[in-house]
């Protein structure tokens, strides 16, 4: 290693010691220790392993002075040779040990981010929606990448290079001074020429990163919102693109203007570090020539102390920040800890059991329920805020019961914000409920495996969701294993099959971000095929049909009353059109049902649902007379939601 790299190894320690420091307890270090034990094997091959190339290249400068006394002697020729051999076995074994530290270090680093990964990702997956709607993606998926990358960082890196330095240290340190203690010295008091240097170019550079960081961070997140279909959309219709060009391009020449000024620090101190480090040659070669010469230095000596000069700085750089690097790297750890001691409000229970078979009833049983709030579901860095928001809890369902037999439509309607969707997302154990119980067939769902709940449950949601992926992987969310003759038979009977096939692509037509190469119509088709796939044993429907046309919620209809057929129906619906052939119609308003009863019944009792009604159905029929006096065909009156399967 020349002085020039001794020099970018020491900016390159100083400058990652200054981004963070934090002390851990040992609870948190016994956590890392765990992590690493499944590798320990590996992890003290590794070290044993770094020792030894530590000890081969402290090795090959004393060797080199032997081969100069030799030559300077007059010795035998075959020992030169001899001298020479043993370097090139040396060079040789110090190359194959670090092909295998590298394989370690890789196979090390590389298992614990695969640990690290898969056990934050199973955790989240785990995590309430409640998480999901508080949290930004960003920022979650940071923890994924970048902490867990961090976290590797701590063992292939800093680990190796900490013990790798210390022994490298006090070998040449131990070398040096038994060949002459006056040149080890004057090479000591000039190391403060290296360190002190490094660590304050180092602070200014860790500055100028955070900073260049902070804009790319904010020109990814313009990037991902503006660039997403709904964001483009947004800033053509607002007649925008030119500001927002111009705010990129802000934040853009402001990360140019640092990149510069980052490369010419480093170039300065670099530059000014190896000149130092010339210097401090020429005093080696000047005081050792002049020892030589007086007899008290043997001439190899010299060219062993000017090589090991370098093995002697780089450890002693790199060491004089090791505390605040290993706690620099082990910060990553931290984060990744504080996702995983996050505790999911919703488990499943170690004796759940499956939905009995046969047709399925649902009941809800004197049900209360308030959304949790932030500090149970949450963390303020993954809100990217510094206090999380304690309100929540409120009670937003009271005392909600009633059943559904098999094979029974029940819907329910009401103002926006009385609570449906609420009632909707508690029977697939998206929330739990405070006081009372959701029950499937007598059972209740919290008592269930959350594999059978998903297989008999198929719920339709407002969203109208799409993974950016082939209508074909779209659909197999649904049954992984469905054949071809499946799939095309769910498109079918959605009224989709002829769309499908006349695409030059078919099946594996990519749809786009949450499918919105699709219209509104096909996206909720495509949603039903899913539904139909999935054959569920109990539908919910969250209705979204002011987003379609007549002609869309004709094909709609169409698909939904095959999907509807036999099976146990919860609908949620504004459109009373949507529910007039219900068994039972609940009309809820302010968490509570207020009345229930037919579509007959109802009106009779002239209450909430017949003012609904008279102010909405009344309106919907009107259009449908028009259409129909213009000779356009009837959408029907059944007409059910806009959705987006969720098992």
């Amino acid at each position: 290693m020349d002085m020039e790299v001794t020099a970018w190894h020491a900016l390159h320690s100083s400058m990652t010691a200054q981004q963070g420091r934090r002390r851990f307890s040992r609870g948190t270090l016994r956590r890392i220790t765990a992590f690493a034990r499944p590798h320990r094997r590996r992890l003290v091959w590794f070290l044993v392993l770094s020792t030894a190339t530590a000890m081969l290249a402290v090795a090959t400068p004393l060797l080199a002075g032997r081969v100069v006394d030799a030559i300077v002697g007059g010795d035998a020729p075959s020992l030169v040779l001899r001298l020479s051999g043993l370097i090139a076995v040396i060079a040789v074994a110090e190359a194959g040990l670090g092909l295998v530290t590298r394989w370690l270090s890789a196979s090390i680093g590389e298992g614990l981010i695969l640990d690290l990964r898969t056990a934050v990702y199973d955790h989240v997956q785990r995590m309430p929606i409640a998480f999901f709607t508080r949290t930004r993606t960003g920022a979650l998926v940071s923890r994924l990448n970048n902490d867990v990358i961090g976290a590797q960082r701590a063992f292939s890196d800093t680990l190796s290079g900490v013990v790798s330095n210390i022994v490298t240290l006090l070998l040449t340190l131990v070398v040096m001074l038994g060949l002459s203690w006056q040149i080890t010295l004057i090479a000591l008091v000039l190391l403060p020429v290296f360190v002190l240097p490094a660590r304050r170019v180092g602070r200014r550079l860790a500055d100028l990163r955070r900073e260049g960081a902070d804009h790319n961070a904010a020109m990814g997140t313009q990037m991902t919102e503006r660039f997403s279909a709904p964001g483009a959309t947004l800033v053509k219709l607002m007649g925008r693109p030119a500001r927002e060009s111009a705010e990129f391009a802000t934040r853009a020449r402001r990360v140019r203007d640092i990149g510069v000024r980052s490369a010419m620090v480093q170039t300065y101190f670099v530059t000014a570090l190896t000149l130092v480090s010339a210097l401090a040659l020429a005093v080696v070669y000047g005081l050792g020539g002049f020892l030589a010469l007086r007899g008290q230095l043997e001439p190899g000596a010299i060219v062993s102390l000017a090589l090991l000069l370098t093995r002697l700085y780089a450890p002693l750089t790199a060491l004089s920040g090791a505390h605040i690097e290993v706690m620099s790297a082990l910060v990553s750890f931290e984060r990744v800890f504080e996702v995983l001691d996050l505790k999911p409000l919703i488990t499943e229970k170690p004796d759940a059991r499956a939905v009995p078979e046969g047709p399925v009833s649902v009941e809800f049983d004197s049900v209360r329920f308030g959304y949790p709030s932030a500090d149970k579901v949450s963390l303020a860095s993954l809100e990217e805020v510094a206090t999380l928001d304690t309100r929540g809890g409120e009670e937003v369902l009271h005392g909600i019961s009633f059943r559904a037999e098999p094979g029974q439509m029940v819907a329910l309607v009401g103002s926006s914000g009385a609570g449906k969707s609420t009632v909707a997302q508690l029977l697939p154990r998206l929330y739990d409920t405070d006081t009372g119980a959701v029950r499937l067939s007598g059972v209740d769902v919290r008592d269930l495996t959350a594999a059978s709940l998903r297989d008999v449950l198929g719920m339709v949601t407002q969203d109208g969701h799409l993974f950016h992926d082939s209508i074909r992987e779209n659909l197999l969310l649904a049954k992984p294993e469905a054949t071809e003759a499946e799939l095309w038979d769910a498109l079918r009977r959605s009224r989709l099959e002829e769309l499908i096939a006349g695409l030059p692509d078919g099946l594996d037509t990519v749809v786009g971000e949450r499918g919105y190469r699709l219209s509104g119509g096909e996206r909720q088709r495509l949603t039903i095929a899913r539904l139909l796939l999935a054959h569920p044993r109990v539908v919910i429907l969250d209705e979204a049909t002011a987003h379609l046309d007549n002609t869309s919620e004709a094909a709609v209809q169409e698909a939904l009353t095959e999907a509807l057929e036999g099976r146990t129906a919860l609908v949620i619906a504004h459109r009373l059109s949507t529910v007039r052939a219900a068994d039972l119609i609940l009309v809820v308003e302010g968490g509570r049902i207020v009345e229930r009863g037919t579509h007959e019944t109802l009106l009779a009792a002239e209450g909430r649902y017949a003012e609904l009604y008279r102010t909405q159905f009344a309106d919907s029929e009107d259009r449908r007379a028009a259409a129909a006096e213009a000779g356009r065909t009837d959408s029907g009156p059944d007409l059910l939601p806009e959705s987006a399967l969720m098992n």
